[in-house]
């Protein structure tokens, strides 16, 4: 049986844990040939052990995203060996200190807009050109909940998460009508990660889903498709 993404080149950030982690896995399930991306190189050995040891195809990329020289890097590594980009998962994030915004750290501010927000720039503007030759690209964004809706205590990550949706709603407007290139933007909910463990420690893990659910999602997203603008959210 054909898998849906056979001969395809997907690439995952902040693939080494949670959702980027089983997403990476799932999209090698599916038949791509996935770049994983991370800040730990251990990590990402794990994940690709598991690829590779469910008969999948992953090279690893460990690259630290609010280093733009290093994303411009690997746009140009990726290039050197395929033609396309097919599908991109922009999952890499930060979540800071959670206080009320009188208290918000301005050096940590700073960090998470970094990271959450000029990074993903970056890794658009640097691959757009392998995007627009695919026959097909999916950009899939990984938001919050937090980023349309304000909550208390959650200022700066739904800042961040706000104008990262904003901009890749952008980008997905501006290659609607000259590309094949279509974004979609992901709110995965409550879901058993490390962030998630963080931002509520006193919640039984046990009661929210596991990454794997959001992975499936985002699967199905870059096998099937979406129109212009979609988003959605993942429920348990």
């Amino acid at each position: 049986m054909t898998k849906g993404l056979e001969g395809k080149l997907a690439l995952v950030t902040g693939a080494s844990r949670g959702i980027g982690a089983a997403t990476a896995i799932a999209l090698a399930a599916e038949g791509a040939h996935v770049v994983i991306t991370a800040r730990t190189a251990n990590d990402l050995e794990g994940v690709e052990e598991r690829i590779f040891d469910a008969g999948g195809s992953a090279t690893i990329a460990p690259l630290d995203l609010t280093q733009t020289d290093s994303i411009a890097r690997l746009a140009t590594a990726v290039a050197d060996r395929w033609d396309a980009l097919d599908v991109m998962v922009l999952n890499a994030g930060m979540l800071g200190t959670l206080s009320a915004v009188p208290a918000i750290d301005a050096k940590e501010l700073a960090q998470v807009l970094t990271l959450n927000v000029s990074a993903q720039v970056a890794m658009i503007q640097a691959f757009d050109p392998l995007l627009r030759r695919s026959a097909g690209a999916r950009v899939i964004g990984v938001t919050s909940s937090v980023g349309a809706k304000p909550r208390a205590y959650w200022g700066a990550y739904g800042a961040s998460k706000a104008a990262f949706d904003t901009l890749l709603g952008a980008y997905g407007d501006e290659m609607a009508e000259v590309s094949r290139v279509r974004t979609a933007i992901l709110d995965p909910g409550a879901t058993r990660t490390k962030m998630r463990a963080r931002a509520y420690p006193g919640e039984d893990p046990a009661s929210v889903k596991p990454p794997e659910t959001v992975a499936a999602a985002i699967v199905r997203l870059a096998v099937e498709g979406f129109p212009a603008g979609h988003r959605e959210r993942v429920e348990a």
